[in-house]
């Protein structure tokens, strides 16, 4: 816990909200808990890449305004939404913006640090998930492309599938490269003597 804690400790925290009571209470819990954080309103055009964590007020607000506000990053950011009553349209936007936590109005200090470690998790955790699916589909593209170059050599060469793979295997091997590298070059030399067959 106390490792999860610091880690809120080292991010740099915008507050997009109007200046009232709720986010009075909220800076000064976020202070109590030893971020760096601003305070901005009405909603910026960018958001500064600086921030780790954005609490935004979605009350009323267009979705399509928050979600250009928050893709216009490098880098993700801890998103937690800030929403005055829970409607069909509310939810909506919490849903479009991809919102890691939620918090109600008025906002008391009990449950803000609660809210920011939760959010911190998920949105972890959601990072982890899409660099793995990232990988994943590159995995499956390496193989489709290995299958294709198979086909290729056993149409062209008459060889067994086996046989095909020996023989990407032993060119990467040969050639000190993967046989995705190599599967790509039979790809691509059979496309170049196709379009030359059509010319």
């Amino acid at each position: 816990m106390h490792d999860l804690i610091q880690d809120l400790r080292d991010q740099n925290v915008l507050l997009v909200h109007p200046r009232d009571r709720s986010a009075d209470e909220l800076l000064q819990q976020v202070n109590r808990i030893g971020c760096n954080f601003e305070h901005m309103w009405p909603l910026p055009r960018t958001l500064p890449d600086k921030f780790d964590m954005v609490f935004v007020d979605v009350t009323d607000q267009s979705p399509q305004e928050l979600k250009a506000f928050l893709d216009r990053r490098e880098r993700p950011i801890t998103t937690i939404a800030i929403v005055g009553y829970e409607n069909p349209s509310t939810l909506d936007v919490i849903l479009e913006i991809g919102a890691h936590s939620v918090l109600m109005k008025p906002v008391r200090a009990a449950g803000v640090l609660s809210s920011m470690l939760m959010a911190r998790r998920f949105q972890s955790e959601q990072v982890r998930y899409e660099k793995d699916l990232s990988k994943l589909r590159e995995k499956l593209e390496n193989v489709q492309k290995v299958n294709d170059a198979k086909f290729i050599l056993m149409r062209h060469r008459g060889i067994t599938e086996r046989e095909a793979y020996d023989l990407i295997r032993k060119q990467a091997m040969a050639k000190r490269t993967t046989t995705t590298e190599i599967a790509q070059s039979i790809i691509n030399a059979e496309s170049i003597l196709s379009n030359m067959g059509d010319t």
